[in-house]
């Protein structure tokens, strides 16, 4: 794809939502079942992926780590709102990678350390490209990616989050 192509891919939505912000406001969605040996079965939408503990926290790594599933979709958002930037600027790549990882005290999540906290301490998200661009070009697609990254962005200004537990009948 192109940028001419990206950007008459994108003028429809971008028309309906300059003349009706409303119709830009989504909601997305996860669902999960917990199961047995301590996981939960998360619909993605395309697979079915069973969540359990990390092996520092007695797991068996059979399960995939919710850590490791945060760090993915931030690898993926960020991969992805690269390659539309990229796209969008004309910003050749012959070839991009995506890594992201995370310190975390499992000392918090297993109640050890009143002290440790409960999640990453910090996340470290790096891109290795194959590019010809200049480097300003590279500054320009390296702020506008963190931009636009929705997860990035998630991740650095949290919303505000609501935990509900609700009963139901049997």
């Amino acid at each position: 794809m192109n940028a001419e192509q990206l950007k008459a891919l994108q003028a429809p939505f971008k028309d309906r939502y300059r003349a009706d912000p409303r119709t830009a406001v989504i909601t997305l969605r996860a669902r999960g079942n917990v199961g047995e040996g301590l996981s939960c079965r998360v619909e993605t939408g395309k697979a079915l992926v069973d969540a359990g503990l990390h092996p520092s926290a007695g797991g068996t790594g059979q399960f995939a780590c919710s850590g490791d599933m945060l760090l993915e979709a931030l690898v993926a958002c960020a991969g992805v709102t690269l390659a539309a930037v990229a796209t969008a600027l004309a910003i050749p790549l012959r070839a991009a990678s995506v890594h992201a990882e995370g310190d975390l005290d499992v000392r918090g999540t297993l109640g050890v350390a009143k002290d440790a906290p409960v999640g990453f301490r910090e996340i470290r998200l790096r891109f290795d490209l194959d590019s010809d661009a200049s480097p300003e070009q590279l500054a320009t697609l390296q702020k506008l990616t963190e931009r636009y990254c929705v997860v990035a962005q998630t991740l650095r200004h949290s919303p505000p989050l609501t935990i509900e537990l609700r009963q139901t009948a049997s």
